[in-house]
């Protein structure tokens, strides 16, 4: 089984998908309104996996976290650094095993970066 996408509710689509295009580098792939007063946009990084954020929806809010497998940590911690985002955790990991570290985005998701 392999994640196919996370769906997370927001309170500003347009602020999130700034977020996810122009700060984490994955691109909007498909936006529609289903029903009145519903907005859905897809975001898309490597592989096939997507996000859906979803503007309307009642009752419903955020998302706890998002993992996303990266190449090299530290330079993916440097870019973010250049564009004014903080780690709230790591970078961490054990010698030969995976470094992880995290990061918030908006409406309080929780980004975990994963480099194997």
């Amino acid at each position: 089984m392999k994640v196919k996408n996370s769906v997370v509710a927001v309170e500003n689509l347009e602020e999130s998908v700034r977020f996810y295009t122009d700060i984490l580098g994955m691109e909007e792939v498909r936006r529609f309104s289903p029903v009145p007063g519903l907005t859905i946009a897809f975001v898309k990084g490597e592989g096939e996996a997507t996000m859906e954020l979803i503007e309307g929806e009642e009752g419903k809010k955020g998302l706890y976290m998002v993992g996303m497998e990266i190449e090299d940590m530290d330079e993916e911690i440097a870019k973010l650094k250049a564009k004014g985002v903080q780690l709230t955790r790591g970078p961490i990991g054990k010698p030969g095993g995976p470094k992880i570290a995290f990061l918030k985005g908006p409406d309080g998701v929780e980004i975990e970066l994963i480099q194997s």
